[in-house]
């Protein structure tokens, strides 16, 4: 997601990352398409300091939660031209967002204290192999000595805003 996409709402319709194809007669003017509003936001935070397989690793684990919990961010699902069925995904984008460890700490507190539904993933975690110990290793660490990597978040778009305030657009 580039940054003139982060800092605007309105968006195209919600696409899967694929690469371009080539236009034919029997695909969607999608172009023509009305363009689509969302007054939510679904974010990432994550942590400057991770390696890249951990970075993207967080954030596949972390957005997992937000889409079992919150059917309404879940879009229709997919089909190709074959009849082909595919799973739904997220019906908006998701914006991902960097910060020190302070930043997250402190976006932390924030999302708790305006109650947003969120996804946490702890340093711990990468030592663990499985869902159990996951959350094992979450529940063993009181609320503020949680060492945070990683951050998801979901709900208005101006709270979301104000919860990653000091993070950056991941780049």
């Amino acid at each position: 997601m580039n940054a003139t996409a982060a800092g605007n709402t309105t968006l195209a319709p919600a696409t899967p990352a694929t690469p371009a194809a080539p236009a034919t007669p029997a695909a969607p003017a999608a172009a023509n398409a009305e363009q689509i509003r969302f007054d939510t936001k679904i974010a990432v935070l994550l942590r400057e300091d991770l390696e890249t397989w951990q970075r993207l690793n967080v954030t596949a684990f972390l957005v997992s939660g937000l889409g079992t919990e919150l059917p309404e961010v879940i879009g229709e699902p997919y089909e190709d031209a074959d009849g082909v069925p595919c799973l739904p995904m997220f019906r908006q984008p998701v914006l991902v967002f960097e910060g020190t460890k302070e930043t997250l700490k402190t976006a932390h507190a924030r999302v708790l204290s305006r109650s947003l539904p969120r996804a946490v993933f702890t340093s711990d975690l990468f030592a663990t192999g499985n869902d159990r110990d996951n959350r094992a290793a979450v529940r063993a660490v009181p609320t503020a000595d949680l060492d945070l990597v990683g951050l998801a978040l979901y709900g208005p778009k101006n709270a979301v805003d104000k919860v990653l305030k000091g993070a950056r657009m991941h780049p």
